[in-house]
């Protein structure tokens, strides 16, 4: 890989250090050449530090470590993002994040769906939500719903009608969605079993 580690006078580039798994932001350190060198040897994230002008392994003191994943380089090759799997927290303070952030999975606009979901059947009977009725009727019904939604989504997949096939698959996810509130559960718990099976 090409990196510029000459364009700065201190010799070091901006290394970006990101969950391969969450894709969360961890933390920003800075390697020199030896230090890159040393991250590909090792697999661990090893940075030069400038307050102690030294070579510094992420979690030599702590044993909260950066297993390395992947490494890119940008389009100017003076900055690199590396993907890792961290081992404990990341920050000297404890968190997470050097940002003081849960490092937990997010599933974009679903995660926003679960949200909307819970808080519905947190004030179920305030609202006159559709979400909140489905709450009121309780576990059959849901699950009614999410059997329903599932068969009219195998016979879309047999026919040619791309919009109702997606449309049916919406439908069918959202009502899963509220499934998993109505038993206690998210994506992120689903998430955990799937990658126990990796």
């Amino acid at each position: 890989m090409k990196i510029d580690f000459n364009k700065n006078k201190d010799g070091l580039v901006p290394a970006i250090i990101q969950d391969a798994s969450t894709k969360n932001v961890l933390m920003l350190g800075y390697m020199n050449k030896e230090s890159y060198e040393q991250t590909i040897a090792t697999k661990k994230v090893t940075f030069f530090s400038r307050s102690k002008k030294r070579l510094w392994k992420k979690g030599e003191e702590s044993g909260n470590i950066l297993n390395l994943v992947d490494i890119k380089s940008d389009c100017d090759h003076d900055a690199l993002l590396i993907t890792v799997d961290p081992v404990g927290p990341t920050c000297h303070t404890g968190s997470d994040t050097c940002w003081d952030q849960e490092n937990k999975s997010s599933f974009g606009f679903l995660s926003q769906l679960e949200e909307v979901i819970r808080n519905r059947k947190e004030n179920q009977e305030d609202s006159k939500s559709y979400v909140a009725s489905l709450f009121r009727k309780g576990m059959n019904k849901i699950a009614q719903k999410v059997g329903e939604e599932a068969v009219e989504v195998v016979i879309e997949a047999k026919d040619d009608n791309e919009e109702l096939f997606l449309n049916e698959s919406a439908d069918l996810l959202f009502h899963y969605l509220i499934l998993l509130q109505a038993k206690g559960y998210t994506l992120k718990d689903v998430e955990e079993v799937l990658k126990s099976r990796v």
